[in-house]
């Protein structure tokens, strides 16, 4: 499981490096918690922000450990989100779409062998963020994976500005 959790850091911490070393930096980085459906678990993680890659875009790798449900899910997601505007208000509504990688680890009782899958999956996200004075932001998003990966997930948190 160490060996999972080591791995997916790595497939999170890749991009940003590339990115990094290309002279663009991160914007924001943060921590995330909230709730999954099928498998019924709590989850909670962090994410970075890579912002402007192109116009309105940014690019949001993030790492998640679900916990609950006679399982345990580490789920690197690698997502890009797509900033909409509305006049008259901070808030920013954003769309998304990425890929996620889903390590399973499910407890059965004895004598029954532990079971472990990696899956992966196409995830559709739907969020808002909320600017604060400081120049950080709250965050609250709707996450539906589709295939083999958490099906259902809500979402919310806090990014720091760097």
């Amino acid at each position: 499981m160490l060996r999972k959790l080591l791995l997916a850091g790595i497939l999170v911490l890749v991009p940003w490096a590339a990115h990094a070393a290309s002279g663009s930096a991160v914007t924001s980085g943060g921590f995330r918690f909230g709730v999954s459906l099928s498998p019924n678990q709590f989850a909670f993680g962090g994410q970075l922000a890579i912002r402007e890659f192109a116009p309105d875009w940014s690019f949001h790798p993030s790492l998640e450990l679900g916990v609950g449900d006679n399982q345990t899910v580490i789920q690197p997601n690698f997502d890009a989100y797509y900033r909409l505007h509305l006049q008259g208000t901070t808030w920013q509504p954003y769309v998304g779409a990425g890929i996620g990688l889903a390590f399973i680890s499910e407890d059965r009782p004895f004598p029954e062998a532990r079971h472990d899958e990696t899956d992966v999956g196409l995830n559709a996200v739907f969020g808002f963020d909320v600017p604060t004075t400081s120049g950080s932001q709250w965050f609250t998003e709707l996450r539906l994976g589709l295939g083999d990966i958490p099906n259902l997930k809500i979402m919310g948190g806090f990014n720091f500005r760097m």
